[in-house]
């Protein structure tokens, strides 16, 4: 199976848009990481991005620009969450400083909700820092609700707020107590890529 090309001709900014292949690992799989821990207080290791991209490689999508460098990439994934709900999660989201306030962040996440739509999930989740304002309002303009404040909830110790995205009315009625965490069988949470430094992290 080939990297699939989901838009093949450039937009106005010179940039493309592209599904993640596993078959790529050895050209994209560096950049993925250098650009998402310039946003991360704790780097992740190497197993962390194997685990989502070898898995749920069609849930993650990439930009790139004319001489096909890495400008964003947001990594997602989706399974049953406890017997219940088909639950997506948006585990990492990041966008080269350059060239923020593009509309980037907010094409990589419509892309990936759309992905999992077509996979009938039930329900997207994520986390943002309670700093990060900018992501937290790309998310609501994205349909996301806040569902709860997680105190001390990254390992620097900041807090975040969890988002659900309902995508199934029975799943919005039902207003399950969203205590998910996309590693539970680890001892940390994984949080979502967004700086705790710049609150300007995804401008759009």
């Amino acid at each position: 199976m080939e990297e699939k090309d989901l838009e093949k001709e450039f937009d106005d900014h010179g940039l493309r848009y592209i599904q993640y292949h596993s078959s790529k690992e050895s050209i994209y799989l560096s950049a993925i990481r250098q650009l998402i821990s310039k946003d991360l207080s704790e780097p992740y290791s190497i197993y962390v991005y194997r685990y989502f991209l070898y898995q749920w490689a069609d849930l993650c999508f990439m930009t790139l620009d004319e001489e096909d460098n890495l400008v964003g990439i947001v990594v997602s994934k989706l399974e049953p969450h406890r017997g219940g709900p088909l639950r997506g999660y948006i585990a990492m989201l990041a966008v080269r400083e350059e060239h923020r306030g593009k509309g980037i962040a907010t094409k990589l996440v419509r892309m990936a909700i759309d992905a999992m739509i077509e996979r009938e999930a039930d329900e997207i989740a994520l986390e943002a820092e309670v700093t990060n304002t900018a992501a937290m309002k790309l998310y609501e303009r994205l349909g996301f609700l806040r569902s709860k404040r997680l105190h001390r909830y990254y390992l620097n110790g900041n807090t975040a707020f969890r988002f659900v995205l309902y995508l199934r009315e029975e799943a919005a009625n039902a207003r399950l107590e969203y205590d998910y965490d996309p590693f539970e069988q680890h001892d940390t949470p994984l949080p979502l890529s967004t700086t705790t430094e710049n609150s300007d992290a995804y401008p759009v």
